[in-house]
């Protein structure tokens, strides 16, 4: 359990990479703080798996199972339309599907998976939610980034976004956590004068199923780490903190860790690049701000 808990009773979060490490903690956290809570994930079983102890743990029987793969823009539109369908308002996105791959790979849209899944899902859904926030009393954007993005050699690269030219494990992933900061800053300043707030946050190292994609010296590795890493819930805390505190209520653009806002280095600062990077992830989607 969290410290502080606060009664979301009334409140709809939605949350994306739930069914595991965590966002699973955060999905039953919030849960049972009172929040309806929507999931998203790739895999049915899993999420209705989900929807079932938040059932066993809460008594809520309205979890809303969405399905869909966050590194295919097809799907993303559809979880973000079928959402929007509803005519519900959303008084939280919780932006939290992440993947790190060991070797390139290129979605079914032709983007590199890493910056596919970390950043443009992170983009495409918060564009379209954008006006559901709004609705709500007080909406709130959090996007799970990481110290991650210090792999990254000072700014990000707007020349290699794909990373076609050079690719490494670090390098992509800490870029891709970059871009989130950097994305978050840009959000919150496009809807300034709204209601609705953008914050990120640094987990720390969490011991849970990510990376274990990346074959058996990954395995093994994560597994290594655990007893020194942080649990799901600890590394949610600060999310959780940023989903539903009254302490941040107003705050945006900022940069979090262990519930605490933190000053990042000049590049994830750097507000022409957020500028330029919500520009040009515009134009690669297709999704803009009405």
């Amino acid at each position: 359990m969290v410290k502080d808990p606060v009664d979301l009773s009334g409140k709809h979060v939605m949350i994306t990479g739930c069914t595991a490490g965590l966002g699973r903690a955060a999905a039953l956290e919030l849960a049972s703080m009172g929040a309806r809570v929507s999931i998203v994930c790739r895999d049915e079983r899993k999420g209705e798996e989900l929807a079932r102890d938040i059932e066993r743990k809460t008594g809520r029987d309205d979890t809303r199972v969405y399905v869909g793969d966050m590194g295919v823009q097809a799907d993303v539109r559809d979880v973000g339309e079928r959402f929007l369908e509803t005519g519900e308002a959303l008084d939280v996105l919780f932006n939290n599907a992440g993947v790190v791959n060991q070797q390139r790979a290129v979605t079914t849209d032709g983007f590199e998976a890493t910056f596919a899944v970390n950043h443009l899902a992170y983009y495409v859904l918060s564009v379209m939610l954008a006006e559901r926030l709004q609705e709500a009393p007080e909406g709130r954007v959090v996007c799970t980034a990481s110290d991650a993005y210090k792999f990254v050699n000072g700014s990000i690269d707007f020349d290699d976004l794909q990373s076609e030219r050079r690719y490494t494990t670090f390098g992509a992933y800490g870029s891709s956590k970059l871009a989130n900061i950097l994305f978050t800053r840009e959000l919150a300043r496009r809807l300034q004068g709204t209601n609705v707030t953008a914050n990120a946050f640094h987990p720390g190292m969490v011991g849970s199923d990510f990376a274990k994609n990346n074959g058996f010296v990954a395995q093994v590795a994560m597994t290594l780490i655990k007893p020194l890493a942080r649990s799901p819930l600890k590394g949610a805390e600060t999310g959780i903190y940023l989903c539903s505190s009254p302490d941040v209520a107003g705050h945006s653009g900022g940069y979090y860790y262990d519930c605490k806002q933190h000053t990042t280095r000049a590049a994830a600062r750097d507000d022409a690049d957020a500028r330029r990077l919500w520009e040009v992830s515009e134009k690669l989607t297709g999704v803009s701000l009405p």
